[in-house]
């Protein structure tokens, strides 16, 4: 690695302390996703969609380009990659109807539920009982707890999710996680479980889907 753990460690107390309380707006829109998903209107899932492209950009802009670049060149090509990821999910979410949301009972939307969980509750605390306290700690906002909640809300309420979306994430998800654990961020280890469970399952329900056309959408108006 190019950096030290402490290095690291350090670029999450300056990102932290810097953006200060945006994380308090991340952790929301999070959950305002997470109430919206479940909606299975027009309206709701291009807000649900807007936010994880909001998600994505951040943490390309904003924690790679601006603090993560500090200690890695790698960063950029992160960053890019990331603000990528945004456009795609704007594409398919807003401009399009390949992406939707709606509320299910699946298996599928049971390990989503489960991977939320983890994702804004088990990782912070996880962090904390290997003594990474704040602002020491890798905040919902930066791209591993991030990335697993993406993964999540869209096993969760994901009701037609384009193969498209899902490189990206999975390929961050198996890298990011060789990283950290190099680094022994041993909550990461719920990475690259939500890369490989979530996008198996993910690729799995548009099988079974067939991949629905807009016009062939059963979505309820507003």
């Amino acid at each position: 690695m190019p950096f030290s753990t402490q290095q690291f460690l350090d670029v999450f107390a300056s990102y932290n302390e810097t953006v200060f309380p945006m994380q308090v707006v991340l952790l929301t829109l999070a959950l305002l996703g997470i109430h919206l998903a479940a909606n299975g209107d027009r309206a709701s899932s291009k807000t649900v969609a807007a936010i994880l492209s909001f998600l994505w950009l951040w943490m390309g802009a904003f924690y790679h380009f601006l603090f993560f670049s500090r200690i890695n060149d790698a960063a950029w090509v992160f960053g890019a990659f990331f603000i990528l990821q945004s456009a795609i999910l704007f594409f398919a979410g807003v401009v399009r109807e390949d992406l939707t949301f709606d509320r299910r009972t699946d298996r599928t939307s049971v390990v989503g539920t489960i991977v939320i969980v983890y994702a804004l509750v088990v990782y912070p605390i996880a962090g904390m009982t290997l003594d990474r306290w704040y602002p020491y700690s890798p905040t919902f906002g930066v791209p591993c707890p991030t990335t697993i909640f993406t993964f999540a809300l869209l096993l969760r309420g994901g009701r037609t999710v384009p193969f498209y979306i899902l490189p990206i994430p999975f390929l961050w998800s198996l890298l990011a996680f060789a990283a950290a654990y190099s680094l022994g961020i041993w909550e990461d280890v719920g990475l690259v479980i939500a890369g490989l469970l979530g996008t198996s399952l993910l690729l799995n329900q548009s099988s079974q889907h067939k991949y629905k056309l807009p016009h062939q959408l059963d979505l309820k108006e507003n």
